[in-house]
């Protein structure tokens, strides 16, 4: 079964300065969030799909178990040579059976983990969050890590209130990975999307229930949205986030009124990886959605 996109982890070293910036660039951005290894995260909502602002605050809480290493131990090492976007995960229905053909397609990196945690409404209730993530490895890509999630009480997370954004954002329409040889990541990213790839120009694109996944080389990542990739000498990285915004008047003003520079290529607003804490954030009004 195709898997949509779920969440991107943006990993960040100072979490109160990036939910700053995101709101500078428009962004709802929900309360700090703790989890028990250790990272703090703020979540920036869109119908389905949902960006996760993540720091390692409380390093002093990592153990041994799936969660510490998978993803709190491997965000701190990520922290250690730079800011960035550090996870892909995909949607999951079922993450027991997802893990499954993962462990049939060899690309399976964990058993199925879970976790709950209190999430705060608008109000400032509480109330009970769970998911359940299953991991899977490229091991051509060490600077990606990838999953599915499975949401357990999705009614209690999913809030209209959080989906809307004062710079006309209305999606999450892809992710952009970076690599020197594109093709050694097509029959992973198939397997893991559950999806077939198709070639692009300077790499190959996987559409998804909801989005893209682009891997380019670096050279079609820099004509493509006019900013430097990545250094991806060390594996593929996951270099940029694709919006749809509904209104292009709004984003011709958005670097201005966050106070950072920006590029417009190709009718596109493009923020780099110097204001973005390493990641690129590439905003396309809804009519130039083509592909």
């Amino acid at each position: 079964m195709p898997r949509g996109l779920d969440h991107i982890v943006h990993a960040v070293r100072d979490l109160d300065r990036a939910a700053d910036r995101y709101r500078r660039l428009g962004f709802t951005v929900g309360a700090r969030n703790r989890h028990s290894w250790g990272t703090h995260n703020h979540i920036v909502q869109f119908p389905g799909c949902f960006i996760e602002l993540l720091t390692v605050a409380e390093p002093e809480k990592l153990g041994d178990d799936g969660f510490s290493t998978l993803f709190g131990a491997y965000n701190r090492d990520f922290l250690e040579r730079g800011e960035g976007l550090s996870l892909l995960i995909l949607e999951s229905k079922d993450a027991a059976a997802d893990e499954k053909q993962f462990r049939a397609s060899g690309i399976a990196a964990s058993p199925v983990m879970r976790f709950e945690r209190e999430g705060r409404r608008p109000d400032g209730s509480t109330v009970k969050v769970g998911f359940s993530l299953a991991f899977a490895e490229d091991g051509a890509a060490p600077g990606i890590h990838f999953a599915v999630c499975q949401q357990h009480y999705p009614e209690n997370f999913w809030n209209p209130a959080f989906q809307t954004h004062a710079n006309g954002a209305t999606a999450i329409v892809g992710a952009v990975a970076v690599a020197s040889q594109p093709e050694k990541h097509r029959q992973f990213l198939a397997a893991f999307a559950g999806a077939p790839a198709a070639p692009v120009e300077g790499g190959f694109a996987v559409q998804t229930p909801r989005g893209t996944i682009d891997v380019l080389t670096a050279a079609a990542f820099t004509q493509r949205y006019g900013v430097k990739a990545p250094d991806v000498s060390r594996g593929a990285r996951l270099a940029a986030l694709r919006f749809q915004a509904k209104d292009a008047g709004l984003l011709e003003a958005l670097p201005e009124q966050a106070g950072i520079a920006g590029i417009s290529p190709g009718g596109l607003t493009v923020i780099g990886p110097g204001d973005a804490m390493g990641a690129v954030l590439i905003f396309e009004a809804a009519r130039s959605q083509a592909r």
